[in-house]
């Protein structure tokens, strides 16, 4: 129950900070993001990217409790999308792709000749994730703060469903 209040936070993320700015100083906010990111991190017990993630998760909260700015608290979308791309890109390096692992959880007897198919899917995810980070980097530096939230709390999900709908058809 509680990593999926963790999940919700993380998606809801853009929104909260958007809003919360209102009436939040961004120092506050940066103890929330930490805090998040350490129970998740112990939560997973600190394994594999789950600590590299709330590492980068702790350094943006640093940063904006020690200057008391938002601003590196709205880089937190290209940290998710990096990582992502980290995870989806090191499946290519070392196979099978990570898409390839999700589709045999349905098909453990997937043809050989669906192997380049899941690992072009697999690609595709990484241009995705990368083109995606680069969308959430141009609203953080340079965008309005309801244009950022717009961007990386609704249509960057809305991208996502996109396309995963697209590759499930």
């Amino acid at each position: 129950m509680l990593k999926a209040v963790l999940v919700a936070l993380a998606a809801l993320y853009p929104l909260l900070l958007a809003f919360g700015q209102s009436w939040i100083a961004p120092r506050w906010m940066a103890l929330g993001l930490a805090g998040v990111a350490l129970l998740r991190c112990v939560l997973e017990r600190g394994r594999g990217l789950s600590a590299l993630w709330a590492l980068g998760a702790l350094a943006l909260a640093a940063f904006a409790w020690a200057g008391n700015s938002v601003a590196p608290l709205k880089l937190y979308p290209i940290l998710v999308n990096a990582v992502l791309l980290l995870v989806f890109g090191a499946s290519l390096v070392h196979p099978p792709s990570l898409v390839e692992r999700l589709a045999r959880l349905q098909d453990p007897a997937l043809p050989d000749a669906a192997i380049p198919y899941v690992r072009r899917v697999t690609e595709l995810w990484c241009a995705f994730f990368v083109l995606n980070g680069a969308i959430s980097a141009a609203t953080a530096l340079w965008a309005s703060d309801a244009l950022w939230a717009l961007y990386n709390g609704c249509i960057a999900y809305v991208a996502i469903g996109l396309l995963f709908g697209i590759e499930w058809c």
